[in-house]
């Protein structure tokens, strides 16, 4: 079962498990439309191609909810 990871990795930006707009590669890495556009599809942690997540919705979602850990470290 996918983790449904929170934020993309690279700008932090929300991604609802609800709401299309996540892309991920195979290890699950998260990253937001613009920044797996500007990745051109490829993720950066283990080369893999970007494709887009599927949503989790309604009672599956209610049962099985996305994580709530962040991946977005910022410039710390």
């Amino acid at each position: 079962m996918l983790e449904m990871r929170p934020d993309c990795e690279r700008c932090g930006t929300a991604l609802r498990a609800d709401q299309p707009g996540a892309f991920i590669c195979s290890m699950e890495c998260t990253w937001c439309a613009v920044c797996a556009d500007a990745l051109d599809e490829r993720c950066p942690n283990c080369g893999g191609e970007l494709m887009d997540r599927p949503t989790r919705v309604g009672a599956t979602l209610a049962r099985y909810p996305a994580s709530t850990e962040a991946r977005f470290k910022g410039d710390a």
